[in-house]
C-alpha cells in the first residue's frame, strides 16, 4: 500500500511507524486497534484524513507563499502580532475547497462507516499533527476536536477547521518554542466514531503517577459526560490511584479514591452548529463516584496492557498518557486516545531536587498541587480572554480555568492558580511539561486572591497545594544520588503522610520503619470508630449529621472506617512495595480519641492518658474490642485484597507479655494471623518491662521496635510533654543508652528483628553511631535526615570496618 500518496487510511491499515503520514494520535489508535484489541482494550474503528491529503489541500494555487508572508513578521511574545497572524492564517485554510478527489474520498470513508454503526454515525473529528505526541514534546491541545459531528457534509466541514487549527495562535507559539519548523509540520485528522460517554462518563488516566514519576500506579481520573471537560479543566474530576504491580498478579489495588466536584457535564445536543453544550449534574450524582470499583480496575489494566505493549516496542519504560470513556448505551469502557507521557520520561532520576519552604506564611488558598516546585510573583488575575496581553513576565496567572490559547502566557508565568480543573486538565499538563508550578481546583482562588498582590505557590509538600501571602523565602536542594553509599545498617523511613509516599520512595531506602495511623484517621476519617458502630446510638444531634454527611454512599458506616485507613496505609505500603512497611496499629490517648467526631460519648476522662487506656490495652477489651476489629479489616483488606503483603504489624504500648499474648489472640479471631502468608508481628520497645522481659517478648513477637520517646521518658520519669522538666529529657542520657544496648543485644541473640523508630538517630548524629555499635539492623528516620544520617553510618561503617 502506498501509504504516503493516500489521502484516507483505516485505523487497521495503520501502525505507529506512521507518524509521518497520519499523526501521532492517528498513528497510536491505530496501533492500539490493530495489536490490543485481542488483548482486551477497545477503540472505536475510525479513519484517517492523512497528512498528505493536507499536503494535497495546501498545495492549490499559492496558499503555502500566502501563509508565509503572513507569518514572515510573527512576533509570538506580542499577544497582538500572534492573535491576528494566526487568525488570517486559519480565515484562509477555511475558505479553500477540498480538491474533488479529497471530498470523494472522506465521503466514502464515512459512509463505509456508516455500514458499520448505522446511518448518520456520531463522530469524533480529532486534529492528529506529524509532530505531536513526541517524547520530549506533546503538543497536547495544540489543535481542535469537534465533537457529535454526523453526516458527510458535517464531517468534510469538521476537518476543514481542523486543518485550519495547526495554525491556533497556541500551536504557532509551542511550535516557536520548541524549535519546529511551521512548513515541516502536517495536519492529519482522526474521523473516530463517538462513544456514548455524554449517557456516562469519561476521563484521562496515566499510567504513571503525574506529579512525582512513581512508576507502578495508574492515575484515573473520571467525570460525568463527553471527556473534553476533563481535559480542559472544566470540572474538577473524581480520581483514583490503582496499583500496578499486584493488579498484575490478580488483585484488586486500589489505593485511593476522592470524589470530585463534578459539577458540569458535557452532552449531545440536537443543534449540528452547537453539537455539545453543558449542564449542571444533580448533586446526589456529584456526591458519588462516576464508576465502579470493577470499571477502575478495568481501565486500569488496559492502561497496563498499552504502557507494556508501547514499552516492549521502544526498547524501554514509555508511560502513557490516555483518554478513556465509558458508553452510556452498552456499559461499555473504550479506550480513545493514547499518547507517551512527556515530562517524567526525561527526568533524570539520578539527582533528588527538592523545592523548601524556609518560613510559613498566611494561607489564601489550597488545591491539588502539580509539580513539586515553589514559585512566587505578583498575581495577575484574568478572567477574560482579552486580559491575557496585559500579562507580564514573572507574574503568578491565577483564573477560573486556563484555555489553550493561553499557552503563551502561561510560559512566562512564575506559577499558574486555577479554580477549576483536576491533575490531567489542560493546565495542569502544560505546567508540567514547562516545569511550572501549578495549583489546580481550589474553588475560589480567583476570588480569594487579590489582583496585584505578591503571592507565593507552594507544591513542595504533597499533594495539597499552598498559595501563601507574600513572598516568601524557599531554597532547592539537590542530591546526587548516584553517590550515595548504602550501607549495612537498614535505612528505613517514619511515614504519615500517604500523600507524600510516592515522592518519599525515591530518597534511598529500605521500606518503612514506621508508618503511624493516626494521621490517617486524624486527616482522612476524623471519626471516632464506635460512632460510625453506633451511629444509631450517638446522642449529640450535630454530631450525627456531620457523620450522616461524611459516609453518604456508605451503606455500613464502618465500612467509610476500614476503606479509608485500607487506601491511607495501601498507599505507603504500595509507594514502598515490595520493601517492608511496618505499620504501627493505632495509639491515640483517650484525649486525642474524644477529639475525634463522636468520640466524646465513648472515651473516658483520664487524669495522665499518656501512660492510661492506650496501645495495646484498648485492643482486647471489650469497650474498644469492635472498634479494633475494623483497623484488623483494613490490614486484610491490604494484604489479602489489594496484594501488599509487605505490610507488617507493630503493636504499640504492650504492657506486658500476658497483654501481647491477648492482642495476638483478638488479631487472630479477627483473621489476622501471625505467620500466616508471611505475616509478621513486631512489638514496640518502649516500656522498660520490654527491655527487662525483652526473652520473654520475643518469645512472642517477631521482633521489637525502638520507641525511644516514650522509653526516654518512662526510664528517666518525664513526661515529654511538659516544658518544666523538658530540659531533663534526653534519649542520650546513659540509662536510656543502656536499656537501648541492652535489648539490641537480647534481639541480636535470639535471631529476632530489632530496629528503633523513634526521634532520636533523627536528631542526634552521635545518636545513630551509637545504634551502629551496638549493632542495630534497622534505623527508621524522619524523611528529610536520611541522607545525612545514611552518610554518617556510611562513614562510622567503614571505620568498624563493617562491609556494606
Amino acid at each position: 500500500m502506498d501509504k504516503e500518496n493516500a489521502l484516507i487510511l483505516w485505523f487497521d491499515q495503520i501502525t505507529i511507524e506512521d507518524v509521518p503520514c497520519v499523526g501521532g494520535k492517528n498513528a497510536s489508535l491505530g496501533e492500539m486497534y490493530q495489536a490490543l484489541t485481542g488483548k482486551g482494550v477497545r477503540v472505536p474503528n475510525g479513519f484517517a484524513v492523512t497528512a498528505g491529503a493536507y499536503r494535497h489541500l495546501l498545495t492549490q494555487g499559492d496558499t503555502l507563499e500566502k501563509i508565509k508572508s503572513i507569518l514572515a513578521d510573527l512576533d509570538t511574545g506580542d499577544m497582538d502580532n500572534l492573535a491576528e497572524r494566526g487568525r488570517k492564517v486559519r480565515t484562509m485554510i477555511r475558505n479553500l475547497e477540498f480538491p474533488d478527489d479529497l471530498r470523494k474520498a472522506v465521503i466514502d470513508a464515512y459512509r463505509r462507516l456508516e455500514d458499520q454503526y448505522g446511518k448518520d454515525v456520531d463522530v469524533a473529528v480529532r486534529s492528529s499533527a506529524t509532530a505531536e505526541d513526541l517524547p520530549d514534546a506533546s503538543f497536547a491541545g495544540q489543535q481542535e476536536t469537534y465533537l457529535n459531528i454526523h453526516g458527510a457534509e458535517d464531517v468534510i466541514e469538521a476537518c476543514g477547521r481542523c486543518f485550519a487549527s495547526l495554525f491556533t495562535n497556541r500551536a504557532i507559539s509551542y511550535r516557536v518554542d520548541k524549535g519546529f519548523d511551521h512548513f515541516s509540520i502536517a495536519l492529519s485528522i482522526a474521523v473516530q466514531k463517538m462513544v456514548r460517554s455524554d449517557l456516562a462518563a469519561s476521563g484521562v488516566m496515566f499510567s504513571i503517577d503525574t506529579e512525582t514519576g512513581f512508576k507502578d500506579a495508574v492515575y484515573v481520573t473520571g467525570a460525568y459526560g463527553l471527556g473534553e471537560n476533563v481535559v480542559q479543566g472544566a470540572v474538577n474530576p473524581d480520581e483514583w490511584y490503582v496499583f500496578k504491580p499486584t493488579l498484575k498478579k490478580g488483585f484488586k489495588p486500589i489505593i485511593m479514591r476522592k470524589v470530585g466536584e463534578k459539577a458540569i457535564k458535557m452532552v449531545y445536543t440536537e443543534d449540528a452548529k452547537q453539537p455539545t453544550k453543558n449542564v449542571p449534574v444533580p448533586d446526589s450524582d456529584r456526591r458519588r463516584l462516576t464508576i465502579n470499583d470493577c470499571e477502575v480496575l478495568e481501565l486500569a489494566r488496559m492502561a497496563c496492557v498499552i504502557e507494556d505493549h508501547y514499552s516492549s516496542r521502544a526498547g524501554h519504560l514509555k508511560p502513557m498518557d490516555i483518554e478513556w470513556a465509558k458508553d452510556g448505551l452498552t456499559g461499555e469502557l473504550y479506550i480513545v486516545q493514547a499518547r507517551p507521557e512527556t515530562v517524567h520520561a526525561i527526568k533524570d532520576l539520578t539527582k533528588l531536587v527538592k523545592y523548601v519552604l524556609k518560613t510559613q506564611g498566611e494561607v489564601i488558598v489550597a488545591g491539588k498541587s502539580v509539580g513539586e516546585r515553589i514559585g512566587r510573583g505578583q498575581a495577575h488575575i484574568i478572567k477574560e480572554a482579552h486580559m491575557i496581553k496585559d500579562f507580564r513576565k514573572g507574574e503568578v496567572l491565577v483564573t477560573d480555568m486556563t484555555d489553550p490559547d493561553w499557552e503563551p502566557i502561561m510560559k512566562i508565568a512564575a506559577a499558574i492558580v486555577t479554580n477549576r480543573g483536576g491533575r490531567t486538565c489542560h493546565a495542569a499538563i502544560v505546567s508540567r511539561e514547562l516545569g511550572i508550578p501549578c495549583i489546580v481546583g481550589t474553588g475560589n482562588g480567583a476570588d480569594a486572591i487579590l489582583d496585584g498582590e505578591e503571592i507565593t505557590v507552594d507544591c513542595s509538600q504533597g499533594s495539597t497545594g499552598y498559595v501563601y501571602r507574600g513572598l516568601l523565602d524557599f531554597e532547592v536542594q539537590e542530591t546526587d544520588l548516584a553517590s550515595l553509599p548504602r550501607t549495612k545498617t537498614k535505612i528505613t523511613m517514619n511515614l504519615a503522610s500517604p500523600e507524600q509516599a510516592f515522592e518519599k520512595s525515591f530518597i534511598p531506602n529500605d521500606g518503612v520503619g514506621l508508618a503511624r495511623e493516626e494521621f490517617i484517621i486524624n486527616s482522612y476519617i476524623r471519626v471516632h470508630p464506635l460512632a460510625l458502630l453506633r451511629f444509631g446510638e450517638l446522642k449529640d444531634t450535630e454530631v450525627k449529621r456531620k457523620i450522616y454527611e461524611m459516609t453518604r454512599g456508605y451503606e455500613n458506616k464502618a465500612d467509610f472506617f476500614v476503606e479509608k485507613l485500607a487506601e491511607g496505609v495501601g498507599m505507603i505500603a504500595a509507594a514502598f512495595y515490595p520493601k517492608p512497611v511496618i505499620v504501627r496499629l493505632s495509639d491515640f490517648k483517650s484525649n486525642e480519641y474524644a477529639n475525634l467526631i463522636g468520640g466524646a460519648q465513648f472515651e473516658p476522662s483520664e487524669d495522665n492518658p499518656m501512660i492510661g487506656w492506650r496501645g495495646a490495652s484498648r485492643y482486647y477489651d471489650p469497650n474498644y474490642k469492635e472498634a479494633f476489629a475494623l483497623e484488623c479489616r483494613a490490614m486484610r483488606t491490604i494484604r489479602d485484597e489489594m496484594g501488599l503483603t509487605n505490610v507488617e504489624i507493630m503493636i504499640p504500648f504492650p504492657r506486658t507479655v500476658g497483654e501481647s499474648r491477648k492482642v495476638l489472640a483478638t488479631m487472630a479471631e479477627y483473621g489476622l494471623k501471625q505467620g500466616e502468608n508471611g505475616l509478621r508481628v513486631i512489638g514496640m520497645c518502649e516500656i522498660p518491662s520490654n527491655v527487662i522481659l525483652a526473652d520473654e517478648f520475643l518469645d512472642v513477637f517477631d521482633g521489637f521496635s525502638i520507641g525511644s520517646n516514650d522509653l526516654t521518658q518512662l526510664i528517666l520519669g518525664v513526661d515529654r510533654d511538659s516544658e518544666l522538666v523538658a530540659h531533663v529529657y534526653d534519649e542520650r542520657n546513659e540509662a536510656v543508652k543502656r536499656m537501648v544496648k541492652q535489648v539490641i543485644e537480647v534481639a541480636r541473640r535470639k535471631n529476632k528483628y530489632i530496629g528503633i523508630c523513634g526521634q532520636a538517630p533523627s536528631d542526634y548524629i552521635e545518636f545513630a553511631e551509637f545504634l551502629v555499635e551496638c549493632g542495630i539492623q534497622s534505623m527508621s528516620l524522619n524523611p528529610d535526615t536520611v541522607i545525612k544520617t545514611t552518610l554518617a553510618v556510611a562513614a562510622l561503617e567503614k571505620r568498624l570496618g563493617v562491609k556494606a
